[in-house]
């Protein structure tokens, strides 16, 4: 959020202000998702908007399967399913605006 405000780029941003309709495959119903930031950057071809989704590095892969299967593991793939319905809505919503999606990682971040 710093970087945000100290970028003299980013023209305006918000966090969780948009919602985002849906289908999650856990339970096949329609959920709403809060995109973490929604950002307008001034770039050399005019003013771009972003959607902009923060998540650890490991939630962002899909899970390795295991030779037993645990309950953290179910945890993990049903995570992922949902993370899955979340995004792909996110990059339909963006495509129908000409705006951009993007995952954010602790490698974007500098974080390790």
């Amino acid at each position: 959020m710093k970087y945000l405000d100290d970028n003299p780029a980013i023209l305006e941003w918000g966090s969780e202000e948009l919602v985002i309709p849906y289908v999650c495959p856990t339970d096949n119903r329609v959920h709403r998702y809060f995109p973490d930031f929604i950002v307008k950057v001034k770039t050399k071809d005019g003013i771009q908007t972003m959607i902009l989704e923060v998540k650890p590095k490991k939630e962002t892969r899909e899970p390795v399967k295991k030779k037993k299967v645990t309950k953290q593991y179910i945890t993990e793939v049903m995570t992922w399913g949902k993370n899955q319905a979340k995004w792909k809505a996110a990059q339909e919503y963006c495509l129908d605006r000409g705006w951009t999606f993007k995952l954010i990682t602790e490698d974007h971040l500098g974080i390790k």
